[in-house]
């Protein structure tokens, strides 16, 4: 089963790091990565960039409105996911607990239904 990683990010709680533990959490992703794809349970796995460059798009009577920013005023956004292939939830648990965004704020795991226009 594959299951897909959220990493939610509060802004605030990366202010309080310095340059040093930024620079160290990215390695930790790097090790992260490296050990689920020897693992063989990587999937995929990508970072977004900053909600502020984030637009936003609506269709309502037929016509689409974009706006910038993201869809909800939230304290934390979606910075990036993991997706990984895992035989039970417990371990997909496990993984996201590696992550070391965890010990910030949260990772959502949630079960992918479809991927790619197939079935899983």
């Amino acid at each position: 089963m594959k299951y897909l990683l959220l990493i939610h990010v509060n802004p605030a709680a990366l202010d309080t790091l310095s340059e040093e533990e930024r620079t160290a959490i990215f390695a930790e992703h790097d090790t992260f990565t490296a050990l689920t794809k020897e693992s063989g349970e990587l999937v995929a796995f990508t970072a977004l960039a900053d909600p502020t460059s984030t637009s936003t798009v609506r269709v309502r009577d037929g016509v689409p409105a974009v706006t910038d920013g993201p869809y909800i005023e939230a304290k934390e956004f979606l910075a990036g996911y993991y997706i990984v292939d895992c035989e039970k939830p417990e371990r997909a648990a496990e993984l996201a607990a590696m992550i070391p965004d965890a010990r910030l704020t949260a990772i959502e795991v949630r079960p992918v239904m479809h991927s790619g226009g197939t079935e899983m």
